[in-house]
């Protein structure tokens, strides 16, 4: 990495503060670029889901890591319901999606609530023995029965295949029934799980994030507090492929005292740690036992702490310099939080980060925990903070009255927000679509094959706003 100028600038930088020169290039090809990563995460797309409640659930788990990205369990989930959804996500296909499964005699009403969990928008109907007897489309407000039962209105199934059918044979059927839905089942006609046109294309495309017993990857957090170690070994026995030791200020005595203690007890996974803005942060998570360090103070979109406290830093320069610190240690940095387009994910992997993680952006997504809500403006989910009066009360609820009570008169996050649901991008696939589209063209623009090519290539300029607002295109023209 280097800057146009020739040096770096004074002054610290945010991701609106820059832009890529484009360099001489050999690389003819989006698909000529390596976009995986090599920080023991697994990833093969620089894409960490960061561990918030209204973010990072099962289906969000299963459906990144498909893709090859990895979702990050909250620290607030208690331990049996982590299990529960670690084994989910490592019980599921690597190539076909997990539909929304009801039987005949549900009701409609079942139905429709749960259909907007997943982007392809059917339930499967399937008999006692497990056998698809049917579709069930979402309704759009269609003038339906909710309280009937589903066997009522069943369509019929277009397209049934073998579970070992190629995903480009799957997409060439679906193309020659004119349909956009394949219902796959085993070698028994049991239900194995859905592909769409769209979702067989992306199979040829992407790759997922698997264990060593060719299973989808999770990670998961823990706090600073209580049993720490033993919260962490319980995860590590349940399946977990990476822990996360997290607090909004990790670099403190009590942070490097749990993160010791877990590194201590090597249980065999990555430890990632944070959040820092610095060198020295870096440092000390890297030799209390972090392989990964989380960076970021206050660039979140659900966080009040820079308004609140005056504490952070603007995030590229915060990831570049803990980056720069963690490569000379041996270690990998993830850029969390900032994040609103593309761009902020090319330039952060440019700043030198191996991982790049998303919340509140991810939020308003089908695969996100909450449940879909609409109002005049269309469909919306909520997200809040985990430092919000809401993710307080959440995780304090073990304490008595007047402790929950004290604590949820500091806050430093938002504890309500409207994320909408984009039209053109409502699955949290499409915007892994975006962000690795826009990601592949910049390391062809900089002459890139592969992420570690883009930090050693990159050429970066400082811009003024107007040059970030030039930049930013105008679909109803001048």
């Amino acid at each position: 990495m280097r800057f146009l100028s020739g040096h770096e600038p004074d002054h610290d930088l945010t991701y609106d503060d820059l832009f890529i020169v484009p360099n001489r290039s050999a690389v003819a090809s989006r698909f000529d670029v390596d976009i995986s990563t090599h920080d023991g995460s697994g990833t093969t797309i620089p894409v960490v889901v960061a561990n918030m409640t209204a973010v990072a659930g099962k289906r969000m788990a299963e459906t990144v890591a498909r893709r090859g990205g990895i979702v990050v369990l909250p620290q607030d989930v208690p331990d049996d319901a982590a299990a529960d959804t670690i084994a989910y996500v490592k019980s599921r296909n690597l190539v076909a999606d997990t539909p929304v499964v009801l039987g005949p005699h549900d009701l409609m009403a079942h139905a429709q609530a749960l259909i907007p969990k997943r982007a392809h928008g059917y339930a499967v109907v399937v008999d006692n023995d497990g056998r698809p007897i049917g579709l069930i489309p979402r309704a759009h407000g269609s003038d339906l029965d909710m309280f009937s039962e589903l066997s009522l209105s069943l369509l019929p199934i277009p397209v049934l295949l073998p579970d070992t059918t190629a995903p480009r044979t799957v997409f060439d059927t679906l193309s020659d029934a004119n349909t956009d839905l394949a219902v796959l089942v085993d070698a028994e006609g049991q239900l194995t799980g859905v592909l769409s046109r769209v979702g067989a294309l992306r199979a040829g495309i992407y790759r997922p994030n698997t264990d060593a017993h060719n299973r989808l990857r999770i990670a998961t957090a823990v706090g600073i507090n209580g049993d720490v170690v033993g919260k962490a070994r319980a995860l590590v026995a349940a399946g977990t492929d990476l822990l996360v030791v997290d607090t909004a200020h990790g670099h403190q005595a009590k942070m490097l005292s749990a993160l010791s203690a877990i590194a201590a007890a090597e249980l065999g996974v990555p430890i990632a740690a944070g959040n820092v803005v610095s060198a020295a942060g870096t440092s000390d998570l890297v030799n209390a036992g972090a392989s990964i360090v989380k960076v970021g103070v206050g660039p979140g979109a659900m966080c009040t702490t820079r308004m609140m406290t005056g504490v952070g830093r603007p995030q590229f320069s915060a990831v570049a310099e803990c980056a720069a610190t963690a490569t000379e240690l041996g270690a990998s940095v993830w850029a969390d939080g900032g994040v609103r387009h593309p761009r902020d994910v090319a330039l952060a992997l440019a700043a030198g980060a191996s991982n790049v993680m998303i919340g509140s952006w991810f939020a308003g997504t089908y695969e996100s925990p909450g449940d879909l809500q609409t109002d005049a403006d269309g469909e919306f989910k909520v997200s809040f903070g985990m430092a919000s009066k809401r993710a307080v009360a959440a995780r304090s609820t073990a304490d008595e009255a007047y402790d929950r009570a004290r604590k949820t008169l500091f806050e430093e996050g938002i504890s309500s927000s409207r994320i909408r649901i984009d039209p053109d991008r409502p699955s949290v696939e499409d915007l892994i679509d975006h962000i690795c589209s826009g990601l592949r063209s910049t390391a062809t623009y900089t002459g890139a094959r592969d992420l570690t090519e883009l930090h050693d290539k990159v050429i970066l300029g400082v811009q003024s706003a107007a040059g970030f607002a030039e930049g930013r295109p105008l679909p109803g023209g001048w």
